[in-house]
């Protein structure tokens, strides 16, 4: 039976309920969290923790509980799914109330659900021998996508857009160049064999894994430089990657169709995923990443 976790409730997820009023279902205004698992263990727990108490803040929103309370409830509702390869998700709303676009004053109490599911890791192992096609769309985000809010309705169009071209992503471009993905960071090894990435702004989400594969990489003495790419320097790279919870760091083969480098996952891309894997599901560096 799969269990979810709603304000104090362990209860199966199909009866698992919110308010109508609550402002994550009137306006979005909630945030969330995602951690990837293996073998039981969380990725980058301490980074995810530091993103969500600075998206929180960003919202003026009340945490539900503690921090070591929260990690208890994360830990019980994976014990009670038994899920050792997957994703455990979290989301905080500012709860309940009439609907009204301003706070509700006096503040109501705080939503909170959690849920774990399996994935599956023979599979995604699979995905990142052979690598991944995307395909890219007009950024028409709003101006803070930094905090990890649930206001994902663009990022949802472009993601649809990338299934219905046969892609697994969808790069998104903003002013001529590549700000991230719809669920994922975007990374290139760019024609002088420098690793990539659009830096923190506004405009992109504060990666917990991407700030673990920057570590990483710089751990390694690998050239790096955070500044935007275009397409145009996508597409002449010696390899792409995305890197998210989920996919830990994942090769782009194809964009918009046309092979990048040999259309095969490159030798950086694969260091730094194995050395990722190593590193947030050991202890290790990445785990220590706040993003």
């Amino acid at each position: 039976m799969n269990v979810a976790y709603v304000n104090g409730v362990y209860a199966p997820r199909s009866r698992a309920a919110v308010s109508i009023e609550d402002r994550a279902v009137q306006f979005a205004d909630s945030v969330y969290e995602v951690w990837g698992l293996r073998d039981g263990r969380f990725a980058d727990e301490e980074g995810h923790f530091a993103r969500l108490a600075r998206s929180l803040a960003e919202l003026r929103m009340a945490a539900p509980m503690s921090e070591a309370a929260l990690r208890q409830v994360l830990r019980e509702v994976v014990r009670r799914n038994r899920v050792r390869d997957g994703l455990v998700y979290l989301q905080i709303s500012r709860g309940a109330a009439r609907r009204d676009h301003a706070f509700p004053n006096p503040p109501v109490a705080p939503t909170i659900i959690v849920t774990a599911s399996r994935m599956d890791r023979r599979a995604l192992d699979a995905r990142a021998e052979k690598g991944v096609a995307v395909v890219t769309v007009a950024d028409i985000r709003w101006s803070r996508c930094d905090i990890k809010t649930t206001g994902l309705l663009a990022n949802a169009l472009a993601r649809q857009q990338a299934r219905e071209n046969g892609a697994f992503e969808a790069w998104l471009v903003r002013d001529g160049f590549v700000t991230e993905a719809s669920a994922s960071n975007a990374w290139i090894v760019d024609s002088r064999g420098v690793l990539r990435t659009a830096p923190e702004s506004d405009n992109i989400l504060r990666g917990v894994t991407r700030a673990a594969i920057l570590r990483l990489a710089r751990e390694r003495q690998m050239a790096v430089e955070e500044r935007a790419f275009t397409l145009e320097e996508a597409l002449a790279a010696r390899e792409a990657f995305i890197t998210s919870a989920s996919a830990g760091a994942l090769a782009v083969t194809r964009i918009d169709g046309r092979a990048i480098g040999d259309a095969v996952p490159g030798p950086i891309t694969r260091t730094l995923r194995a050395a990722y894997l190593h590193a947030a599901y050991a202890g290790g560096a990445a785990a220590r990443a706040h993003g």
